[in-house]
């Protein structure tokens, strides 16, 4: 009997974007063709302005795209997006300050029809998962920036989606807090099975996170190389861990110019 592979989370085939600006077109992508695995932690890392934001918000179904097309799930990102099969989070938490922390996390069930008592209790059950149990009745403006982004993550997997899409979440935060939201996010991600697309700049974030990071040119964006990344663990020794700094350098170089490729997240690129 054989035995197929699982469809992929995600599915980007031949796909390019550009944008009209009073100035003339942007082009922002081009080509990209990504297949990524379900259950992969993958990053989105390459030089400022390499569009991807861009590539992260056209699977999203934010931005259509110019050419080329995005599966979700099996299905088209504007069909993924209606039936709620993602959630996301940006680099500002946009927490509504009228609302509790635990109103916040309730939004999206709340905007979608369920019930008051089951999206209370999916709020607390949340708020537990990122260790917010006890500001549940604050404000945002009581809380930490690290909190808030806390808070934003629970709100982005209120609705169990299976694809987490991240928009350089911990940007704005300091060294400490970075490093551990980042472990707390890879908790996270362990308990719920949740694939997860993250774009950063940084090098060693998307190294600690990532099952691959995908290293982009300069505008207009195309997939230069993806780097697998096998570590012992994800763990605060993970980063004096030489396999660590063994994968960093395999992504500044590629960063630094590479030979372009057609890559197959999940597998072996080709």
């Amino acid at each position: 009997m054989t035995t197929h592979p699982p469809a992929p989370a995600v599915r980007v085939a031949g796909l390019h974007q550009r944008f009209g600006t009073a100035h003339g077109d942007v082009h922002a992508l081009s080509g990209i063709d990504l297949d990524i695995a379900p259950g992969a932690f993958v990053s989105l890392i390459g030089p400022s302005g390499c569009g991807k934001s861009t590539l992260l918000r056209c699977i999203a179904d934010l931005v259509q795209p110019t050419a080329g097309s995005v599966e979700v799930g099996g299905r088209s990102a504007h069909e993924a997006r209606l039936a709620h099969h993602y959630g996301i989070a940006f680099q500002q938490a946009g927490l509504l300050e009228w609302r509790t922390v635990q109103r916040n996390v309730e939004l999206p069930l709340e905007l979608h029809g369920v019930g008051r008592r089951e999206r209370a209790e999916r709020a607390r059950q949340l708020l537990g998962l990122v260790g917010l149990s006890d500001v549940a009745r604050m404000r945002p403006s009581e809380l930490s920036g690290g909190m808030q982004q806390r808070v934003a993550i629970a709100r982005s997997l209120a609705e169990e989606p299976p694809l987490l899409l991240m928009d350089e979440p911990f940007g704005a935060l300091d060294e400490m807090t970075r490093e551990r939201l980042q472990a707390e996010l890879l908790a996270i991600r362990a308990r719920t099975g949740t694939t997860v697309v993250f774009v950063t700049h940084s090098i060693s974030e998307a190294v600690f996170l990532s099952t691959q990071v995908v290293v982009m040119s300069a505008r207009p964006g195309r997939v230069v190389r993806v780097v697998d990344v096998d570590l012992p663990d994800r763990a605060e020794a993970t980063r004096e861990d030489p396999a660590f700094f063994a994968a960093i350098t395999d992504v500044r170089e590629a960063l630094r110019g590479g030979t372009a490729r057609t890559p197959a997240l999940g597998g072996e690129d080709r």
